[in-house]
Parts: C-alpha cells; structure tokens; sequence
C-alpha cells in the first residue's frame, strides 16, 4: 500500500552489559569531539541532561517566550540564546538540536533541522499526518544524518528490565500486549495568555507513542490493523478545536505482524489514574506495569501447583509476586556523570546518553526514524478509525 494513501531483583551493575550492551558507557569508544548541541523548547527541554555529558556542550538555547529562555539558561547553564529555531539552526557551530517544541510543529521543525545540517533529537510524537511521516523519513534519508525520538516508555527503568526479562526468554511465548496513558486534568495547559495551546483538543490517538513504545521498542513489531473507538461528552473544548476532534478517550484494538493483539487507551478525561504503563503477556511469565503512585509492578508466572478455585476445580495455580525495579541509571549503562535519577522514571539521562552516544559513535539510535514512525503511525490511523466509528484500517509501513 502506498504509505501516502495509505529480575526479581537484580545483580545491577553486571546485569547492565545483558541488556543493552552497546550503551554500556566505555572510554576507548569515545573520540576526542563533543557534540555541540542547541535545545529548542523551554518546557519539556529543560527536563534534559546534555550538559551534564562528559561528550556534549549545549552550545544554545531557544524559545519564543521569554521565561523559558531564561530557564533553558539557567538549567544549562548557556549564555548564548536565539528567539527562534530558525535563527538557532543557522549556528554553524551548533551539530545537533533537541526539538522539544509543540506536536504540531514537529515534522516542520525536524525537516528544517536537516536541511541546515543538524543531527535530530526531537520529543514525541514524529508527526500528526501519515503526509508528514513521509516527508520526515524522505529528508532523514535524503541527507543522512541522525534522527531520533525522545520516547521515554523505551527508557523506563521498569522497560529496561523487560527488555531483559524479553532477552532472556522469561515470557515464553508472548500471547498479546496492553499499555494504557492516562493524563487526565491537561485542560489547565489549553490555554496560555488567553490564547488555545495546541494541546486544546488534541486527538488522544495523535500522541500515542507512551503506549505503542512498549510494543514497539520491545520486539519492533510493527502494527498493521487497527479498531479505535472514542468517547467525548460535547464539551466546548470538543465543538470547537483546530483537529475537528470530538473525543477526549481513545480506546484501541491492534494486531501486530506477528499476529498478536495489542489493546491500548489514551485517555484526557475522567475518573483516571494517571499512569504511563503497559502489561506483555506471556504463556511463561507476565508483567504487569504498576498503576501509578500506591501499586506495585507485578510478575506472574505460570505454575504446577494443583489448587482448587473458587468454583471447586482442580486448576493449576499461577503465582504472583511484586517486582522491585533495578536502578539501572546507577549502572555503568551510562556515563558516571550521568548517573542520577531523572525524568520519566529515570529515561532522561538514557535518552540524552543514547542520542549523544550515536552520533559520536556513528550508530543507530534505538528509536531511529523507523521505530519512531511505527510508534507514531498507527495513533494516526486510530483516531481516522475512531471518527469512522471503529472501522477496521489498515497501517501502512514505512520501513525499508
């Protein structure tokens, strides 16, 4: 289809190098350059550590309202400034930026970003149209520099140990997947100096990668049909917003290429925990993602022991025991200057190590351009399924 159209706990230090041993922080892989690198977006972008890499200099720093100029100086400690990404990308002392401005801006800022020349880091989601998807992909492989999206469900501390449990085989066989994102009360970001923000209205499905990440980073199935139905209450907010969107929840049905369902809510609204989170079923061994503040993560395994259930049969009994999370950002998974908690469960001082890492390495990033449009792609699809009432859409790929 043309895309147009279309570990109980763990021994944490040598446990590191099993699970992702290509960012194990060494020295003898590291050159004598440093990344110059200029952060665009004083919100999210602040939230970052680059000035904090023994292999990065924050070279400058932009946004267009004045305060978070001042923030973005003071977190990285830069006097040099630019009252917009355009005059920012003209730097040519400046090799990568950090986008950390709005959704819909995303693919317009990338794009300009590498036709001037700079490595890209650039927040969630890619895109908002499967129309930019295409444009994105198209200039990171017209000019081939590096481009990366900051998804933090890949960084997790709790991901980080299922990508180990996965490594392992402790799953058996995996039978489906579940992620929920929940951020209800964001109406109070909907409007900023009497003026809509480009959250007012935002389709849930448009941002969709803290759910589809966990799928996506962990086995980079790709989605390939989905089901999506919305709920909305007229609320003005919903009558009267720059995406036509009427719903603040969205519910969805994947399947994946590997024949496995995949069930995913992203939900503005309502009587909701706040929760980033999925769940990876197994026939071996499950993991269940905490809820949020007062749950635990919990493992489930399958078991032998004969029981009697509640209706008096004889069943075998599965075990469920809770799971304490590693730190994985005490480990030598990162440099030694970078090893403190941080945002997101502890996935931005990952992020920054591993974008600062593939440039001065000439890697892969994790989340290329192609893990980022399968994370991004089938949310866009999902809302068009939601507003035809859940009818079944197919995904097109865009990878090689």
């Amino acid at each position: 289809m043309n895309r147009r159209k279309f570990m109980q706990s763990a021994v944490i230090g040598a446990t590191a190098m099993t699970v992702a041993p290509r960012l194990a922080f060494s020295q003898s892989k590291l050159t004598k350059n440093k990344v110059r690198i200029g952060i665009i977006g004083g919100r999210f972008g602040a939230g970052f550590h680059f000035h904090d890499h023994p292999d990065c200099i924050v070279e400058a720093v932009s946004d267009l309202i004045p305060e978070r100029l001042q923030k973005l100086k003071t977190v990285y400690k830069c006097d040099k400034s630019y009252p917009s990404l355009e005059k920012l990308i003209k730097d040519p002392k400046i090799d990568a930026v950090f986008i950390a401005t709005g959704a819909p801006d995303h693919a317009r800022h990338v794009i300009a970003s590498l036709k001037a020349g700079k490595h890209v880091l650039c927040a969630v989601p890619a895109a908002m149209t499967l129309e930019e998807c295409d444009d994105i992909l198209n200039e990171v492989k017209r000019t081939g520099l590096t481009y990366m999206m900051a998804e933090t469900s890949v960084w997790r501390q709790s991901m980080i140990s299922v990508k180990k449990f996965y490594k392992e085989g402790a799953f058996g066989n995996i039978m489906s997947y579940a992620a929920q994102y929940n951020h209800p009360g964001l109406e109070s970001l909907y409007i900023e100096n009497g003026k809509k923000t480009w959250r007012y209205g935002l389709p849930p499905m448009l941002y969709p990668t803290h759910c589809t990440g966990f799928v996506v980073g962990l086995t980079k199935e790709r989605l390939t049909e989905v089901t999506c139905i919305g709920w909305g209450d007229n609320d003005p907010v919903l009558r009267d917003n720059q995406y036509n969107n009427p719903f603040w929840n969205e519910s969805a049905l994947f399947k994946t290429n590997k024949g496995l369902s995949f069930h995913m809510e992203v939900n503005w609204k309502g009587a909701l925990r706040s929760a980033e989170r999925g769940e990876w079923h197994g026939d071996a061994m499950s993991v269940v993602m905490s809820h949020g503040a007062g749950s635990n993560t919990v493992l489930v395994k399958a078991g032998e022991k004969i029981v009697k259930d509640e209706g008096g049969f004889n069943v075998k009994a599965n075990t469920v025991e809770q799971f304490t999370i590693p730190k994985w950002w005490e480990t030598d998974m990162l440099p030694e200057s970078l090893r403190y908690n941080s945002g997101h469960e502890g996935s931005h001082t990952f992020i920054t190590h591993e974008f600062i890492d593939s440039i001065i390495n000439d890697r892969t990033p994790e989340v290329d351009i192609y893990q980022a449009l399968a994370m991004t792609a089938p949310g866009i699809v999902a809302h068009q399924s939601a507003i035809k009432g859940g009818e079944l859409l197919k995904i097109p790929s865009f990878d090689k």
